[in-house]
């Protein structure tokens, strides 16, 4: 129970690397805060963390509601007084197609939650989280953006956008307790990559529980690495 007594937010939590991160954080004595769309997502991964002893709250949230969104640090600051973990694993895939053919609505929706949700969670949880005894921040990431490849533009520049983001607040924060970093799951079973490769045989992938333990040690308060990126699946 390394984790005893904090309070963490994960996003995405409905499902896939956000539900499995969730429940390792409570199995870890952590209270979780788990947040995504989708409401019965949300039941089954606060049925799981309950079957396993842990303890959570239900935010149904959708990441594209800026007001919502900034309204979360706030509230937790009301309702726990404090935040110690920030997972954020939600992402959307967007339409794999040409640059050029690449629609409005689908590039807002992509920019929106990869991209601008991302800033405004550090906006609302980072004061707490730069007060907190070992405040924790991980951005659930994807090694695209280490390469370019076609039809994947829209999804690889918001995600070397959320790069960029996120390691120019860990640089701003280096003289602080709190620890920013990024988390690298390789190739996962999750609905996101289903989408981007539906013939693919997920059941040779790894599964999400493969690597909540990863990113869960990332928050961890003896964890010192910041504003790197950490591979956390097989290597």
């Amino acid at each position: 129970m390394t984790l005893s007594g904090k309070i963490a937010l994960v996003s995405g939590a409905s499902r896939g690397i956000g539900a499995a991160t969730a429940l390792e954080l409570a199995r870890r004595g952590a209270h979780v805060i788990i947040t995504a769309r989708t409401q019965g997502g949300l039941e089954e991964t606060d049925d799981a963390i309950r079957t396993a002893g842990g303890t959570a709250t239900l935010l149904p949230l959708d990441l594209k509601d800026g007001a919502a969104l900034d309204a979360v640090g706030p509230s937790l600051l009301e309702r726990f007084g404090r935040l110690d973990i920030l997972v954020s694993s939600a992402g959307s895939l967007g339409m794999l197609t040409p640059v050029p053919h690449i629609l409005p609505k689908d590039w807002d929706e992509v920019v929106a939650v990869n991209l601008s949700a991302t800033w405004r969670l550090i906006r609302t949880c980072g004061p707490l989280l730069i007060v907190a005894e070992a405040g924790r921040a991980v951005f659930v990431s994807s090694g695209i953006v280490q390469q370019h490849v076609a039809y994947w533009g829209a999804y690889g520049a918001t995600q070397a956008g959320l790069h960029h983001l996120v390691q120019t607040w860990a640089d701003e924060t280096r003289t602080f307790r709190l620890r920013v970093n990024l988390a690298d799951p390789g190739a996962v079973a999750t609905r996101l990559r289903r989408a981007a490769f539906p013939g693919e045989d997920q059941s040779k992938l790894p599964q999400p529980a493969d690597v909540a333990p990863g990113i869960a040690d990332l928050c961890e308060a003896g964890e010192t690495r910041h504003g790197e990126m950490v591979r956390v699946g097989k290597k």
